[in-house]
């Protein structure tokens, strides 16, 4: 266990040169929000409707009815390694106009990583002592506004985020974006479009290593981290939803979301050096507002096949989800690979909504 952690720690530090370099920037932004939404696969952009549109869509931040309500999700994988949760709380502030207030955080982190660049001793000597724990982090905070406009069919919202990156106490990031989003919503039809990171986001990296961690770099030949520039370049989101009523109590709700990258070809289902769209599709049925059921299909993507290296073969994630409401509670439970990230083929994720009424001020009985 012993020998596991060194080599662990120690892959982890010499792997610190090539963070700023990666093509892509802030992925775990990429993975997304909320059990409903993972079970539908990240279908959500055109007809979200809860605090989770600060993610998915700021517009439909509008269609919150509760005066407060707040959110969290936990997921984890690599047996327990990774960790990833979610926390998020709103107001409503102008009811009439659809208008809401919200805050978010997400984080990605490994905690309990071993610090090994000390194991060693300057005489050679092996010093399990000299092994301290560190964490490598990532945290968005998200401050998202939305409202419906003059036409109530229309709503418009926007997020803006402030990102801290932080590997221990030798290196860290700060970066800062913004998305703006819109939906349109016609009798059983709505639509919404999303823009991400609009503005560019930009992550400054800085480090400060100490004159032992130069000397264990150079010794390994590694190169010291230096000061660098991750860019994240603006992504767009078309969605399509539809409700549909079946029977009195059942409605059924399917949704597409179409996501058009430009900074360069990536394995989607349709891509180019020029253009590349990833869509995803979830379907939600629910039974008198109490039960829902959900599945999904996303990450389109080509790969060789295991016994023709020369034919590619179409694969994609199936997600499933169902969801529970419990009078102001709703419970959402989504088994789905986060981030298509490991060998590990599903994940297990729950997130919990609760709406809060507003405090009715008490009037003192009148005693003539």
């Amino acid at each position: 266990m012993k020998k596991y952690a060194f080599f662990t720690g120690l892959l982890l530090i010499l792997g610190i040169p090539a963070l700023h370099a990666q093509k892509y920037s802030n992925e775990f932004l990429a993975i997304g929000v909320g059990a409903k939404a993972h079970g539908m696969s990240g279908a959500q952009t055109a007809h979200v409707q809860d605090i989770t549109a600060a993610y998915w869509n700021p517009a439909g931040l509008s269609e919150i009815t509760a005066p407060f309500q707040v959110a969290a999700m936990h997921a984890e994988w690599f047996v327990g390694v990774s960790q990833y949760d979610y926390l998020s709380f709103g107001k409503s502030l102008h009811r009439e106009k659809g208008s809401f207030l919200a805050f978010s955080l997400i984080r990605l982190g490994i905690d309990n990583i071993p610090y090994t660049i000390n194991l060693v001793e300057p005489d050679g000597t092996i010093n399990y002592d000299n092994v301290t724990p560190f964490s490598a982090a990532d945290y968005a905070l998200l401050a998202s506004y939305g409202r419906k406009l003059g036409n109530p069919a229309i709503a418009v919202g926007g997020s803006v985020k402030i990102i801290r990156r932080k590997i221990g106490s030798f290196g860290g990031a700060w970066g800062f974006g913004a998305d703006l989003g819109a939906q349109y919503r016609k009798g059983k039809w709505m639509f919404g479009i999303q823009g991400r990171d609009l503005t560019t986001t930009f992550n400054a990296w800085s480090f400060n290593p100490t004159e032992r961690e130069k000397e264990v770099f150079t010794a390994t030949n590694n190169e010291i981290p230096s000061a660098g520039t991750e860019i994240t370049r603006p992504r767009f989101i078309l969605g399509a939803a539809y409700r549909a009523k079946i029977g009195a109590k059942t409605t059924l709700l399917p949704a597409i979301d179409l996501e058009w990258t430009t900074d360069g070809q990536r394995n989607v289902l349709i891509n180019s050096k020029a253009v590349n769209i990833d869509p995803r599709i979830g379907i939600e049925a629910d039974y008198s507002g109490i039960v829902q059921l959900r599945i999904g299909a996303g990450n389109f993507q080509r790969v060789k096949d295991d016994f023709d290296p020369e034919k590619d073969v179409l694969v994609l994630q199936p997600n499933f989800g169902v969801g529970l409401r419990l009078g102001r509670v709703q419970l959402d439970y989504a088994l789905t690979n986060i981030g298509n990230v490991s060998q590990v083929l599903y994940s297990h994720i729950f997130s919990l909504r609760i709406d809060f009424k507003e405090r009715t001020p008490s009037v003192p009985a009148f005693n003539p």
